[in-house]
């Protein structure tokens, strides 16, 4: 089978070298033979594969950079939307799923020729809704919200290519996080961020302005050897732990379970043979989960700390850490990021000591009120982002010009600041003074950054944090 792995752009060449790991474990090497294409040299967002059907599980499970798993159906060349309705009808949907489930479709485009991609995406839903109704006399709900099967067409400029989303939610839910927002630094970004900087587990990891503590939760899973899809697949009932519980502060349900993944709800998943093969992926899982929990029985010992000046923050960062089944509590605590000291656990650790950290960006720093309560939450479904998104989850096409220039005019805001300027500045000065000898790498918009801090980058990492792009900057502190 032929899949295509999507991944915030920039980071392909992390995601390739994760589809490599996972095709070498064990659980995947059982299950026939896979071939990883080759990074690309450019943006694409994502990376495309030969494997397994089966091998839609173990990606599901496992892949921590991954957006999504899409399954390719078909591909070929069209020139009108009746080319798209003819080639998507001839597909058979009755093998894949029943019209008695709920249906959502996604179009992205590049160079595409077509002058609506609305109605491109309604003669591709017609397509699916006929052929269903012609075999078996119903036709398919549309859901856009809650779907049970997606499906994700891509145009280029001559083919039309149909994949089956085997992931369902976005697989940078994993269902840990306290909903009071959605976090701008989504989870599997955090994650590929954390390949890109060379952290290995055991290594010191601090932020001192972790927020939610997304990097923090990520690099303890890692370290733990947790697969990102663990809570979807029941891995912790099956240690005997309670299913976490949303807070008070929620404002929809966690990712669980109960919704599993995409492929759970497609008809050759669910013969004897691939179910069998899902029950002896989750079991290798555990076996790594238990691996990974004698190695660091305690939050101390995975030398994993953080702080930030905003109390509600580290609060919620606690609490998901706990949703997370993490060891014990966090090493968090409230202070100001100008006065954070090395933690005491850098000594006890192995390697340099490593500070990663994403500042607030896009709005106003109030020193004395820390970040906004929605710096760490920018709603997804705010119109320019759900474009984007909508648009470029296979990385192929850009967002509207307003969009752009909304997200410009952002950018320029936070570069613009002046009191987020300041701080830049004295924590430059900080970090000079304070944390000789660390390696220190920030995410950012501001693309002066190093000038902001008066420090000397020694690499620079293109990334995208949905709509926003970014850079990921290095520096090395030199010791005193």
């Amino acid at each position: 089978m032929r899949f295509f792995v999507v991944c915030p752009g920039g980071l392909e060449g992390a995601l390739t070298q994760e589809l490599n790991t996972i095709a070498s474990m064990p659980a995947a090497k059982a299950l026939g033979q896979w071939l990883i294409d080759p990074a690309p040299t450019s943006p694409t967002g994502g990376v495309g594969l030969a494997a397994p059907l089966a091998g839609a599980m173990v990606l599901n499970l496992h892949a921590r950079i991954a957006s999504r798993v899409l399954l390719q159906l078909a591909e070929a060349s069209y020139r009108q939307e009746d080319d798209l309705y003819r080639l998507t009808r001839g597909l058979a949907w009755e093998d894949w799923f029943s019209a008695q489930q709920t249906l959502r479709v996604d179009v992205t485009a590049h160079r595409s020729p077509l002058k609506s991609l609305n109605f491109a995406t309604l003669r591709i839903k017609d397509a699916i809704v006929d052929r269903l109704r012609e075999v078996s006399g119903e036709r398919p709900n549309i859901d856009t919200a809650f779907p049970q099967v997606r499906v994700q067409a891509h145009l280029s400029a001559t083919q039309l290519t149909v994949y089956l989303d085997t992931s369902g939610e976005a697989l940078f839910k994993r269902g840990w996080r306290d909903e009071k927002g959605d976090a701008p630094l989504k989870e599997n970004l955090a994650a590929g961020i954390l390949t890109l900087t060379g952290w290995q587990a055991g290594q010191t990891l601090f932020d001192p302005m972790c927020g939610s503590g997304t990097f923090l939760i990520e690099a303890a899973q890692i370290a733990l050897q947790v697969p990102a899809g663990a809570m979807r697949a029941g891995l912790y009932e099956r240690q005997g732990k309670a299913t976490p519980k949303p807070s008070r502060l929620a404002y929809r349900p966690l990712v669980n379970a109960a919704d599993g993944f995409g492929f759970q709800r497609l008809k050759p998943f669910m013969v004897q043979t691939e179910l069998q093969h899902w029950e002896n992926i989750c079991l290798a899982a555990l076996a790594q989960m238990a691996e990974g929990q004698q190695r660091f029985p305690t939050a101390q010992s995975l030398c994993i700390s953080g702080s930030d000046i905003n109390e509600q923050l580290v609060n919620m960062c606690k609490g998901n850490w706990q949703r997370a089944h993490l060891p014990g509590m966090p090493l968090v605590r409230q202070v100001d990021a100008l006065v954070s000291k090395p933690p005491a656990i850098a000594s006890e650790s192995s390697g340099e000591p490593l500070m990663l950290l994403n500042p607030p960006y896009g709005e106003r720093l109030a020193i004395q009120g820390g970040r906004g309560e929605n710096s760490e939450n920018r709603d997804d479904r705010d119109e320019v982002h759900a474009y984007y998104e909508a648009n470029t989850e296979t990385g192929r096409q850009g967002a509207k010009r307003s969009s752009r220039e909304s997200l410009k005019a952002l950018q320029a805001e936070a570069e613009l600041d002046p009191q987020f300027a300041l701080f830049l500045q004295q924590f430059g000065q900080h970090l000079k003074d304070d944390f000789g000898g660390w390696e220190v790498f920030i995410l950012t918009t501001d693309m002066a950054l190093p000038g902001q801090l008066r420090i000397k980058e020694s690499r620079r990492t293109p990334l995208f944090n949905g709509p926003l792009e970014c850079r990921l900057f290095r520096f090395k502190m030199n010791p005193k």
